[in-house]
């Protein structure tokens, strides 16, 4: 929870994802499934793993919800305010120890529900990751957001001592080169410590020369270089794909998984989907939506804050909007916010990727015979490893989902073909 100020700051990395064991190539289907099916046995196994993680969504946000009201209730964020003032009189020391305490103090209670989701992945061979490996990469992880964390905090403070009513707009305003910073290095700097990337020429130069067509098709022209495959079957039994950074960082991944489990006209279909998110220019509308919504997200955390300062800072024991103790009160509140705005923010989410899939088809015709065979099995066999629902619930659909339902996206592929009923294709003529 603590770390949802911070997660503002980043854009999510567009993802084509599925999840299974490893197995041989198959053959090229003959016909496109003209709907998304699961056999008995796993479909009731489907049911139950979407239960389970859908639950887990929404008792987690109000879980998180009742920490941070314990830690103001409870008068803990003053305490660690007390340590931070007495270890150094300088600011950026007093933010580095206060905020990673912060952390501390929501993200540990919420331990059991991060074991619980490896737990549930391993049983439903979602996941292949050892306990030790998996416990490895969450300190990793909690190292990170402890450091972006102390320099928001300062940055945040700093703001607010100098502008106690305005301080939403110039932390704004620092935050924006933050998120492009982050986009940047993410793919070249954090990425590779949690998994290892090679060269996609390197190993499958065979695929890069299929991709190559792809792109050529497309207008677009992504060097070799900037293609990679990620290690990801020592940890996953995922099929995966997609768009990161930006600028000279920006590249395509995709995951060993993919392309151990997958023909190759699906993966074209697959890399169709993610140049088109180039193509599209996704990852820039991404980054205008998340300075548009830091932007609403702070303007209305300064009213909350406000609002509830005034009725309840002395029993919280907080100075005010300026004393570091005022943090768990910004993080509630952007907290709630986030979690309001999820539908609305997955409902943009899932037109992108749709918009990309359609791209993906346009990309791969004329290069692979029956394109909308391939790409609706591609989504079938993604379906099948992810466990997904073939009838996810409507209300957990709209507020979860950040791609469309497999079922959504089977009968779409299956039945996109304009070039045989006369008519202009969307993107690729």
């Amino acid at each position: 929870m603590p770390k949802r100020l911070a997660l503002l700051l980043v854009t999510a990395s567009l993802l084509l994802t599925a999840q299974t064991t490893p197995q041989p190539p198959r053959p090229a289907p003959d016909t496109a499934p003209k709907t998304y099916t699961l056999p008995p046995e796993k479909l009731q196994k489907a049911i139950d793993y979407g239960n389970i993680r859908n639950r887990l969504h929404f008792i987690e946000f109000f879980y998180g919800v009742a920490v941070l009201a314990a830690i103001l209730k409870l008068r803990i964020a003053p305490r660690f305010r007390d340590w931070a003032e007495a270890a150094s009189s300088r600011r950026i020391v007093q933010a580095y120890v206060f905020a990673p305490l912060i952390v501390a103090a929501t993200d540990i209670p919420s331990l059991p529900f991060e074991l619980y989701r490896h737990h549930i992945g391993l049983k439903y061979e979602q996941s292949v990751q050892g306990w030790g490996s998996w416990f490895w990469d969450w300190t990793k992880g909690e190292l990170l957001a402890c450091a972006l964390a102390g320099l928001l905090a300062w940055i945040l403070y700093a703001a607010i001592r100098r502008s106690p009513r305005r301080w939403w707009f110039h932390f704004w305003l620092v935050a924006v080169p933050i998120v492009l910073f982050i986009m940047l290095i993410e793919p070249v700097v954090i990425e590779p410590m949690f998994f290892k990337f090679e060269p996609l020429e390197q190993k499958h130069p065979a695929l890069v020369s299929e991709i190559a067509k792809v792109t050529r098709h497309g207008g677009l022209d992504i060097p070799a270089s900037r293609m990679f495959e990620m290690n990801a079957s020592e940890k996953l039994n995922s099929l995966n794909a997609y768009v990161a950074g930006i600028g000279a960082s920006k590249r395509v991944v995709v995951w060993d998984t993919t392309i151990r489990k997958m023909t190759t006209p699906e993966i074209l279909f697959v890399f169709g989907h993610e140049m088109g998110h180039y193509v599209l220019q996704h990852i820039w509308m991404g980054v205008g939506v998340a300075v548009l919504v830091i932007l609403l997200f702070l303007y209305l955390g300064y009213r909350a804050m406000r609002w509830a300062l005034d009725r309840w800072a002395g029993a919280w024991s907080i100075a005010g909007v300026e004393d570091w103790a005022s943090m768990p009160v910004l993080l509630l509140a952007v907290a709630i916010f986030s979690f309001v705005s999820e539908p609305l923010m997955n409902t943009c989410s899932r037109m992108l990727e749709h918009n990309a899939d359609i791209y993906g088809l346009e990309a791969i015709h004329g290069i692979v015979p029956n394109a909308p065979e391939v790409a609706a099995h591609a989504f079938q066999v993604l379906g099948e490893i992810s466990l997904d629902d073939p009838n996810p619930n409507p209300f957990v659909e709209i507020w979860i989902y950040n791609h469309p339902a497999i079922s959504d996206r089977v009968r779409f592929a299956s039945q996109y073909d304009p070039w045989s009923k006369g008519q202009p294709p969307k993107y690729i003529p």
